[in-house]
């Protein structure tokens, strides 16, 4: 398996041989633009869907930054990192810590500036006819 950490050089020599490889082209600056792209892509794509995940998920809510600065704050982390854990979408980032740790914290920020969300029997006025 590729992994988003690994160098261009890295990946070469894992997969040298393959068939796919020396067909793509045969540059290799062309291929190595090519893995970055690639990489670049399969990054934005797995932390659009962290971000997905984390609205998913029912744990975290617009007190949950609060709860954090609290007295609880350790319990409710380990919470919601154990919900992330649960789903391919939460381990995908594993690699980059960093990354992850400023979506989760950016993505809670947000939570506490919009505040709760509307009732769910808050519904728009039919229009008359």
């Amino acid at each position: 398996a590729v992994v988003s950490t690994q160098s261009t050089g890295e990946v070469r020599r894992k997969i040298k041989h393959d068939s796919r490889f020396s067909k793509l082209s045969e540059d290799d600056k062309e291929r190595e633009a090519e893995f970055d792209r690639y990489v670049t892509d399969k990054l934005a794509q797995a932390k659009a869907d962290f971000r997905t995940l984390l609205r998913e998920t029912k744990c975290i809510t617009h007190k949950s930054k609060e709860i954090l600065r609290g007295a609880n704050g350790d319990t409710h982390m380990r919470e919601i990192k154990q919900f992330l854990k649960n789903d391919k979408r939460g381990l995908v980032l594993d690699d980059l810590q960093e990354d992850r740790d400023r979506i989760l914290d950016d993505y809670l920020t947000e939570l506490e500036k919009v505040g709760p969300p509307p009732p769910p029997t808050a519904t728009k006025p039919l229009a008359k006819r």
